[in-house]
């Protein structure tokens, strides 16, 4: 039988054999290495539905669409996920909220259940239709502001222009 050792690759090493050192990895730059954008001024922006970047814009156009870009910063807005996280989030707060209030309003006016059904329901939709699109706001400004889903990109890589509609996979390299 052989008695050498085998090595972790299944060759045959010497026993006195130095493995090769790893090879230097080189680390790419730390999304962290720019700065900081301001959080909490962008949920405020967020939550008024304007853009995160310069507070001016509309973030929204129509009732829960954001904008592809700001119309005055030209910012990219279309890399936000909010998906169903404002929905989530509405349902939470209406939720928490009128569970106690029609408690409370049955324990103490003691209403028709009709009376009190009606007035709950137009409640509940009009506390939801408002807090919607201002949550899905506060959605998009947190991810911009702590660069998520493409919010990272450089300025030069993200800005879109009016003419391109359709994202660019890949762009040729000049040479």
């Amino acid at each position: 039988m052989n008695a050498s050792p085998i090595a972790r690759d299944g060759r045959d090493a010497a026993p006195d054999a130095v493995s090769p050192a790893p090879a230097q990895t080189v680390q790419p730059s730390c999304p962290t290495d720019v700065a900081e954008r301001p959080v909490k001024q962008a949920v405020k922006r967020g939550w008024r539905r304007r853009c995160p970047n310069c507070g001016a814009g509309p973030l929204l156009r129509g009732y829960l669409t954001v904008r592809r870009d700001c119309p005055v910063c030209d910012e990219p807005l279309h890399h936000h996920r909010a998906d169903d996280g404002p929905a989530y989030l509405t349902i939470l707060i209406v939720g928490h909220i009128m569970a106690p209030l029609i408690l409370w309003a049955f324990v103490k006016f003691r209403p028709d259940p009709v009376t009190l059904a009606t007035a709950f329901t137009i409640g509940c939709v009009a506390l939801s239709l408002y807090l919607l699109p201002r949550l899905k706001g506060v959605i998009v400004g947190i991810q911009w502001a702590k660069r998520m889903h493409g919010f990272a990109q450089a300025p030069e890589h993200a800005t879109v222009h009016a003419a391109e509609h359709a994202p660019v996979l890949a762009r040729p390299v000049s040479s």
